[in-house]
């Protein structure tokens, strides 16, 4: 009987465990390690799905999702972050010791199944086990298999539970990790070296962020995790590399919200004799060979928690280019730059826009790019020549020495940023 059936509906999370325990010590009765068994599957539950043929002889793994108690026939599902597949399990084909063991499992816990791949007469892919042995005895229960994780507090902190009681969540934390191999092979194929730099630095450079403070006790002094890798992936240009990217955690001890984290994954690439045209191309490139990739196309949907299509991103190539001051002029007049300070921030208040008293005038445009324009772009655009005062390390312009020659990709309300490298031109 399974553990659903045997709890009733007011039962507590700590007699589940009770109950849970009470089985692991029945196991190791049985003369079985509930943690130790090596298990040498021959495929996974995807891969056996995927390519379903009937009569093989299969060994394959993966963690009870959900049991069919039907007395002598019990079927069930076993499946890991990739897929899952169903089993099927007869009393009479199994011995006495197997038996007692199966009995013993719950949902939750892992095992390792051996035996013959057949239909059943609905058409489901499934192994008839000749053979199981418990991989991992779990002491805490699964949450709700229908309903999954409903506190969204906990599906974010304990992400664990997300990715097991939610396909979803499990699908997309693959294909980051199938999608962060592609990019890694698509740079290798286009002659970029990956390196690595440190992650502890005497000097937080390379942005304007409040780093995360440390102290090397061996060395008898303050460090910061970095708030970026520029200045060491410079270094290395001068030092003779001239296609370089890193794949790095990079850290900033700033607010949390949708747009930031203050640990985060960024991609930095340099390419020596291009500019930031060079790696716009690039980067318009890459994305779209990611969205046909991972995603079937051009089009992306954005959905909201219950799956409705709220807005499509169109991705299609060329992807706009447009310069920062022309899209403040479009927005907030064409004479924004021609106008006082004074009247800039006056004009803020008619566009409905929130600025402070202690705004840098730069910073004041900044703020009308930033709500006006960058809020509201959905479809790619590359934003060219910004501010010189707003990223630091970019090369100027050699016709307006007040911007510098970089891009801002904003896609779907998001900044993504870069500078072409001026060590190694």
């Amino acid at each position: 009987m399974s553990e659903q059936q045997q709890a009733h509906p007011n039962t507590t999370e700590s007699e589940l465990i009770a109950v849970r325990r009470d089985k692991l010590a029945k196991i190791r009765e049985l003369g079985i390690d509930p943690y130790g068994a090596r298990f040498d599957a021959t495929t996974t539950p995807a891969e056996l799905k995927a390519d379903f043929q009937e009569d093989r002889q299969v060994a394959v793994a993966g963690r009870l999702l959900a049991i069919r108690d039907m007395g002598k026939s019990q079927f069930f599902v076993i499946g890991d972050v990739r897929g899952k597949i169903q089993g099927f399990l007869h009393r009479n084909e199994v011995d006495e010791t197997t038996w007692n063991l199966w009995k013993l499992l719950d949902r939750g816990d892992w095992v390792g199944i051996t035996g013959t791949t057949f239909l059943t007469r609905t058409g489901e892919p499934t192994v008839k086990v000749s053979g199981l042995v418990i991989l991992s005895k779990s002491l805490r229960p699964l949450p709700d298999k229908w309903h999954g994780l409903a506190d969204k507090e906990v599906t974010y902190r304990k992400r664990h539970l997300d990715l097991i009681s939610n396909e979803e969540s499990a699908s997309l934390f693959v294909t980051r990790s199938l999608m962060i191999a592609e990019i890694r092979r698509f740079l290798q194929d286009r002659g970029y070296l990956e390196v690595e730099t440190p992650m502890l630095q005497d000097v937080a450079g390379g942005a304007a962020a409040k780093p995360f403070e440390t102290y090397h006790n061996a060395l008898d002094m303050p460090l910061t995790l970095r708030i970026a890798p520029e200045l060491f992936l410079k270094r290395l240009m001068v030092g003779g590399f001239t296609k370089i990217f890193e794949l790095n955690r990079s850290f900033r001890n700033e607010g949390i919200d949708r747009r930031h984290n203050p640990e985060f994954t960024m991609l930095e690439a340099y390419c020596a004799c291009g500019d930031f045209e060079t790696m716009a191309d690039m980067v318009e490139e890459l994305i779209c060979h990611l969205a046909e990739t991972f995603c079937g196309g051009l089009q992306i949907d954005h959905k909201d928690a219950e799956g409705n299509v709220l807005y499509t991103i169109d991705l299609t190539r060329p992807w706009k280019r447009a310069d920062y001051q022309d899209l403040i002029r479009g927005v907030a007049g064409r004479d924004w730059f021609d106008i006082t300070p004074e009247e800039r921030r006056a004009r803020c208040a008619e566009l409905g826009v929130e600025i402070s008293p202690d705004m840098k005038d730069v910073d004041v445009s900044q703020q009308v790019y930033e709500k006006l324009v960058e809020e509201k772009t959905m479809n790619p655009c590359f934003v060219t020549h910004v501010a010189k005062d707003l990223v630091p390390l970019a090369k100027l312009n050699r016709e307006n020495p007040d911007v510098v020659d970089v891009y801002e990709l904003v896609i779907n309300c998001l900044l993504y940023t870069s500078d072409a490298a001026d060590e190694a031109r």
